[in-house]
């Protein structure tokens, strides 16, 4: 699966953990590893140019979504089969998305993490005009984020409990040698 991305929102956001929400959004929907996908993370002013020429709307807005491939029945990059497919362009706008973070108390990153996840649920045809779709797509939503959550923390405690165990052991910094290889 090719995950491209790029930042031109002036913000500085941790691009890889990004690219990762995307991953394992598309893992869980089961999207073909031969799906392509781009992310472009863009200031509030591209955003509203964006908002306003696609979407008929004013001002910018937070995640814009646009797919390349029709998603028919035959081209689904959730398809069982592994065929090819450009999913399409998640357009990301880190400073709209700042103050959402701080009115739903978290971070910006966990902001970025639910609007990838959402541009991601929309690039597969998912949307959220009627409140059976709605409820649908914010459904799945939650879940691929609590999972990604669970899976990070995970990792994080794995990391640090064998940090600790370093420190424990003298051996944080120093360099292991394969049983086979006398040191040099």
């Amino acid at each position: 699966m090719s995950i491209e991305i790029a930042n031109e929102s002036g913000v500085n956001v941790d691009e890889t953990s990004i690219v990762s929400a995307a991953r394992f959004a598309l893992d869980k929907m089961e999207v073909s590893p031969l799906a392509e996908l781009s992310i472009l993370l863009v200031t509030l002013e591209v955003m509203e140019d964006l908002h306003e020429r696609w979407m008929d709307l004013p001002g910018p807005t937070d995640v814009m979504a646009f797919p390349m491939d029709e998603l028919d029945s035959s081209r689904r990059p959730d398809a069982p089969d592994a065929s090819p497919a450009l999913l399409g362009d998640i357009v990301l706008c880190p400073a709209f998305a700042k103050d959402q973070a701080k009115t739903a108390g978290h971070s910006l990153m966990d902001e970025l993490h639910l609007l990838t996840t959402h541009g991601v649920l929309h690039l597969l045809g998912y949307d959220h005009a009627e409140p059976a779709e709605e409820r649908e797509m914010f459904g799945l939503q939650k879940r691929i984020l609590g999972e990604f959550q669970a899976a990070v923390a995970a990792v994080n405690r794995r990391d640090a409990q064998r940090t600790a165990d370093d420190r424990l052991l003298g051996t944080a910094g120093l360099d292991t040698v394969p049983a086979d290889e006398p040191p040099a």
